[in-house]
């Protein structure tokens, strides 16, 4: 199975089969295995390396002094916890893990000679960190203006999407092992409203939701629920000027 990063970078350009080794060699560095409810970094550390999610699921976090927890972001296969955050003295948040993680964790000179050699990889490296910005600007969206259905929902077509790009969906179901509260800490929700919103989505059949897997019979039907456009995810391969022959 192709390594979810390179399947993820190929959204953006066709990589050789030179760069695809390179990322498979990089992938192998400081390879590290946590159980789920682990900081992978915590806010106050300083950073010394990049952190690259081989499986499972992570969360960028904050929380406030009153142990209340706002959810930023979700890091899934392939996903980078930021690409340039070693240049920070500190870190101003926390990623944790959501379900036992397998990260990379690749040293500073690492990435810069790679980014050095290899203009293919570091100009994906470059849309992928525009892609995370993008997904923050639809999350304030989301947080700011969708109701209580259409932030959960807009929420489950991310994420479908999301794993359906680097070949983690299976026809119309994937992985969905986050809990209610992990879902209320991401929408701004309380528990019991996510509850009951689940229970909307259930009633209308726009959503299954069978221990730890999420199956959408029919995606346009939620997305048009979740007012979700996908175009903030870039999936258009608009690298494609950059593709490699080989």
């Amino acid at each position: 199975m192709s390594l979810p990063l390179i399947q993820k970078l190929e959204q953006f350009t066709r990589l050789s089969s030179e760069d695809k080794e390179v990322l498979r060699q990089m992938s192998m560095e400081g390879v590290r295995h946590l159980d789920a409810r682990e900081d992978i970094i915590r806010e106050g550390d300083r950073p010394q390396s990049l952190n690259l999610i081989l499986s499972g699921w992570a969360c960028r976090y904050k929380h406030l002094e009153d142990g209340r927890r706002q959810i930023i972001s979700f890091f899934l296969p392939g996903d980078m916890c930021d690409n340039h955050v070693f240049i920070l003295r500190q870190m101003d948040h926390s990623v944790g893990t959501l379900t036992p993680v397998t990260i990379a964790q690749i040293p500073r000179r690492r990435i810069e000679e790679i980014a050095g050699q290899h203009p293919r990889i570091s100009q994906a490296l470059w849309w992928e960190t525009l892609v995370n910005a993008a997904i923050q600007r639809e999350w304030t969206v989301n947080l700011g203006q969708r109701d209580a259905l259409e932030r959960i929902a807009h929420l489950l077509c991310e994420l479908f999407v999301r794993l359906r790009g680097v070949g983690l969906t299976e026809g119309n179901s994937c992985e969905m092992p986050l809990t209610q509260a992990g879902l209320a800490d991401a929408t701004g929700l309380s528990v019991v409203h996510v509850n009951r919103t689940l229970q909307e989505l259930r009633a209308a059949k726009l959503i299954v939701l069978r221990g730890k897997s999420l199956t959408i019979p029919d995606l346009t039907a939620l997305q048009n629920a979740a007012l979700f456009n996908p175009n903030y995810l870039h999936l258009d391969r608009e690298g494609r000027h950059l593709d490699a022959n080989e």
